[in-house]
């Protein structure tokens, strides 16, 4: 599994972790073989990034910089934010400059991460994509 995989993987789970238990109920009501079995990746509802790391933000002891950061975004994934780590979502996202310049590579990838969020189901206000 990619880092990529990883930042997304812990947000999604986080909001279906917080999901009201209405959602699990809808999905009851339907009968099991009216449905195919690829239904629920296509049903899968849209899952707002922004509330999600608000909410991971407010219950962490440290203040980070998520929104700009993507080293504090990692942090508060409890992800690692080394540079090695850095470098390698740099290669998984097909990052093409010089990734010895670390301030220019964390900039795109904080922006990259965002778009693949937005791009795989998840709402991402503009500015966090730009």
């Amino acid at each position: 599994m990619g880092i990529f995989s990883n930042i997304y993987n812990k947000i999604f789970h986080h909001a279906s972790d917080a999901a009201p238990a209405a959602t699990p109920a809808a999905a009851t009501d339907a009968p099991a073989a009216a449905a195919p079995a690829a239904a629920p990746a296509v049903a899968a509802p849209l899952v707002d990034v922004e509330v999600v790391l608000v909410d991971l933000a407010s219950k962490n002891a440290e203040t980070l910089n998520w929104r700009t950061s993507i080293v504090d975004l990692m942090k508060l994934l409890q992800l690692d934010s080394s540079l090695a780590s850095r470098k390698e979502l740099a290669q998984e996202l097909h990052f093409t400059g010089d990734t010895n310049d670390s301030a220019s590579m964390n900039i795109w990838l904080h922006r990259q991460v965002m778009i693949k969020l937005a791009e795989n189901g998840g709402k991402v206000p503009e500015e966090l994509k730009n």
